[in-house]
């Protein structure tokens, strides 16, 4: 039997299950991959909001990570949340030491606007994770937040994109989809340059959007192919799980990570 690509997230709990962890096996599992996990934090969040936030020690962490690595290994790795200074620090070491692709979504915030990473790990995201990035995937709050470059139209991408390629990362794809307008992501290494457009849905389901398009980007590398194909094919199935997005709680519910399967009607 064929075993599929591996891949490995390091990233927080969701309790709710529409990001962090849970989103990214479920989309690993739904693009054809083995989803392995190292978790970062525990959250306790639903669809209204975090409630709480407890990180864990950087031992537990770096033991996750060997246990996996050591044994299985791992043909790509995504990052998500990583909570505080010295996670992000040990994380950034451990990814030293693997030779496999590394997709970092430099998570700071949720989509309900709770912090998900201290304010005093900036600089270490700054200068130990985005070097260590084949792929960085920042939203245009998190451009902001890492380089104080301010997106207002689809123009100021490429200004943006620059702005965190200076950090060291070999590709960066800044995610337009807070603009006005079609989805529009740019994806560039300083040279080569690809823009990704997609019809915007009429959809407020969509918690878990960030970790799903890292996790799937993940996979495409994982499966051997070019940066620019692993976007591109993850962009598609992102804004397909973003048009079926369905409503979960009283609050912003989550993207349909198993939108490609077919489904018994109710």
């Amino acid at each position: 039997m064929r075993t599929p690509p591996t891949v490995l997230t390091v990233a927080g709990s969701d309790s709710g299950g529409g990001a962090g962890v849970q989103a990214d096996l479920k989309t690993m599992l739904a693009l054809g991959a083995h989803g392995m996990s190292v978790v970062t934090a525990v959250t306790a969040q639903n669809s209204l909001g975090v409630q709480g936030v407890w990180p864990l020690p950087a031992q537990a962490v770096r033991a996750q990570f060997r246990s996996v690595v050591d044994d299985i290994g791992v043909q790509a790795v995504k990052t998500g949340m990583l909570a505080s200074a010295e996670l992000v620090e040990t994380v950034a070491g451990l990814l030293a030491g693997v030779d496999a692709p590394v997709v970092v979504d430099p998570v700071g915030i949720s989509k309900h606007g709770d912090a998900l990473l201290a304010a005093s790990a900036l600089d270490a995201v700054r200068t130990k994770l985005l070097p260590a990035a084949t792929v960085v995937t920042p939203n245009l709050d998190e451009v902001a937040w890492l380089t104080g470059v301010r997106v207002r139209s689809e123009a100021d991408l490429r200004r943006a994109a620059d702005a965190v390629l200076a950090y060291g990362p070999r590709w960066v794809l800044v995610k337009g989809g807070h603009l006005a307008g079609d989805a529009v992501d740019l994806l560039t290494d300083g040279v080569e340059e690809h823009r990704f457009r997609a019809p915007r849905h009429d959809n407020r389901h969509t918690h878990g959007t960030g970790c799903t398009l890292a996790s799937a980007v993940a996979v495409g590398l994982a499966k051997g192919l070019p940066v620019p194909e692993a976007v591109s094919a993850a962009k598609a199935y992102v804004t397909g799980a973003i048009a079926a997005g369905f409503a979960l709680g009283a609050g912003i519910g989550p993207v349909d990570h198993g939108w490609l399967a077919p489904r018994p009607r109710p």
